[in-house]
């Protein structure tokens, strides 16, 4: 398979782990083993004692009983354990599509989401969230007008990185009755599920449809990227093996200490998640009022959910080009949208850590001085 390049990933690959200023970043403010272990008593010197052996192909069943119990149809049979997301997103793929398929895809989106159905030789239609005065939204008459006779899957992500735009209960029961009339997959990237800030808890796509696959990680809503655990989310069993399957061929198992920390984490997730969330509307306050300030400049519409906001910049040069000098002059990393293939003057900004307010000072010093 010849693949072209990750975008988001060969940008930060430049700067993420020099630039001392990041405001772009998708995930939540992260914990060290000491910190999530003393969240579940005993758990320090059970992790001490854990066997360094290989662990099950399809997951610890401990660990997939936890992740079922976040959905209201699924057992742990119905949870497939992998490295992360990537991991998944690619299984996933290869063990579904084939050259000549016609595939739709939510943008702008996780490269990757149609980037290897793109290499598998598939045909990929964008399904655009459009930009209006009220926020980030989607023409759902436009999916329909998508699908056409070789249509084998629609690919989401919801809450969405980079926009912040997530579906509605509604929405989510109209894109399944489109995929059911049609008999297509539905690949939901969920990785920011728990951190709605409206509070509304919308059901997973997986609980939806009996088609419908969703994508969970410990990576972004949790902050916890570094234990590489992920899953896949499969009521059809058929696939299920498929994907067993395809799984020899890649991580064949994950980690056994990650998948023990995996299992602390999620037994606490309520604590976590919160946690996280409160960080995360004390950011975007901040941000109002940053943005507020220089509203001449900037045209923010905050996320819906998830730590991540689609900003506009009603700059004359380049997005790729500002966020390029900004990170070479002030150390502060701003993620353009080109990483995106997304036409428009935007950049992503997280609100997902704790020093955020530090950086984004950083930023307006940055403004002021360049004004």
């Amino acid at each position: 398979m010849k693949i072209n390049d990750f975008k988001l990933e060969v940008f930060f690959g430049k700067h993420e782990f020099t630039a001392p200023y990041l405001l772009t970043q998708s995930d939540c403010e992260s914990m060290s083993s000491k910190e999530l272990l003393d969240y579940e008593p005993g758990a320090k010197e059970a992790f001490l004692n854990q066997w360094l052996g290989y662990t099950e192909v399809q997951g610890n069943p401990e660990l997939r009983r936890i992740i079922a119990g976040l959905y209201s149809t699924l057992s742990q049979e119905n949870i497939l354990v992998h490295v992360g997301a990537q991991e998944p997103i690619f299984n996933f793929m290869n063990a579904v599509l084939d050259k000549g398929d016609h595939v739709i895809s939510q943008f702008p989106i996780y490269q990757s989401l149609y980037e290897v159905a793109n290499a598998i030789g598939c045909e990929v239609s964008k399904w655009s969230i459009e930009h209006t005065k009220n926020g980030w939204a989607m023409n759902l008459r436009e999916l329909e007008k998508l699908i056409q006779p070789n249509t084998k899957l629609i690919v989401l992500n919801s809450p969405n990185n980079p926009t912040g735009y997530t579906f509605s209960e509604e929405e989510i029961d109209r894109i399944a009755e489109v995929a059911q009339k049609h008999g297509v997959y539905v690949f939901c990237d969920e990785v920011y599920k728990g951190i709605e800030l409206d509070g509304i808890k919308r059901p997973w796509f997986a609980d939806r449809y009996e088609k419908g696959i969703s994508l969970g990680v410990m990576s972004k809503a949790y902050g916890l990227a570094g234990l590489r655990i992920g899953w896949l989310a499969i009521k059809d069993d058929e696939l299920m093996q498929r994907l067993i399957k395809m799984k020899h061929y890649t991580s064949i198992c994950s980690s056994g200490p990650s998948e023990f920390l995996a299992t602390i984490a999620l037994k606490h997730s309520h604590e976590i998640l919160e946690r996280n969330l409160r960080i995360i509307k004390e950011n975007i306050k901040i941000a109002e009022v940053f943005f507020a300030k220089y509203q001449g400049l900037f045209e923010f519409s905050p996320p819906m959910a998830g730590p991540v906001a689609f900003v506009k910049m009603n700059i004359d040069i380049p997005m790729e080009e500002f966020c390029n000098t900004l990170v070479e002059e002030s150390g502060v990393l701003l993620l353009p949208a080109s990483v995106y293939s997304y036409a428009g003057q935007y950049f992503r900004m997280g609100f997902g850590r704790a020093n955020f307010s530090h950086s984004l000072k950083q930023f307006e010093q940055y403004l002021q001085h360049r004004n």
